[in-house]
């Protein structure tokens, strides 16, 4: 004789997010990428001294660790949002007794294409599944890598920081140190692109060029409102 087991709670409702999306990471890159931009791209070779590149790393490492604080804090609350959303719904999925607010909640969790493409009794067998797991918590919380998530959204900005400014750290002569920061820059808002394109299923070496030309506009906006 067999008994029939609880399946498990599905992943998505109450587990981790997870580590960071590869969108995510090259969102989070192109983030500290502009913020240490709007300092290098300003700043002023003429009358500079070693007291002024000082000044102006201190101010752009501030600024990104600052930034990647806020962003990480963000990043938690979105994922605290996201499980709090999917466990209510599944508190509703459980309760309901009618099918077809069941399968509009369901669908809510899936890709169009694929709610699209599920029959009504597929629906009614997921339905009665969700119905027979355990008891899911209240609400919702944080786990150790929701935690980890948001470290690493925290080093990316951060981090992003270090090869532009580095520059002004090894070399002595200063305006040298620009243009190889300048460099540096540039050859990383395409590497972030040729990247987004790819993800995309776009030309890698087009979305490079328009990041590139994006990132500068963007960075043009920043230091024009004051940023």
């Amino acid at each position: 004789m067999t008994t029939e087991t609880t399946p498990p709670p599905p992943p998505g409702l109450v587990a981790s997010r997870g580590f960071l999306e590869p969108i995510e990471r090259i969102s989070e890159v192109l983030f500290g990428l502009i913020m240490v931009l709007t300092f290098t791209v300003t700043f002023s070779v003429a009358e500079a001294g070693r007291a002024d590149v000082r000044e102006m790393l201190i101010g752009a490492l501030g600024c990104n660790i600052a930034w990647g604080l806020i962003d990480a804090v963000f990043y938690l609350m979105v994922v605290l949002a996201e499980k709090g959303r999917a466990l209510r719904s599944f508190h509703l999925v459980r309760r309901t007794e009618d099918p077809r607010e069941a399968r509009h909640l369901i669908a809510a969790f899936m890709p169009p294409v694929v709610a699209d493409a599920l029959e009504p009794a597929a629906y009614a067998s997921l339905h009665a599944r969700l119905r027979r797991l355990p008891e899911p918590p209240k609400q919702a919380g944080l786990a150790k890598r929701d935690w980890l998530g948001a470290a690493g959204v925290f080093l990316l900005v951060f981090l992003s920081t270090l090869p532009v400014v580095l520059p002004f750290v090894f070399m002595h002569d200063i305006a040298p140190a620009l243009r190889t920061s300048n460099v540096i820059g540039i050859t990383m808002l395409a590497i972030s692109g040729a990247a987004f394109g790819r993800i995309t299923s776009r030309n890698p070496w087009f979305v490079a060029i328009g990041m590139v030309i994006f990132g500068t506009l963007l960075v043009a906006l920043t230091i024009a409102l004051g940023g």
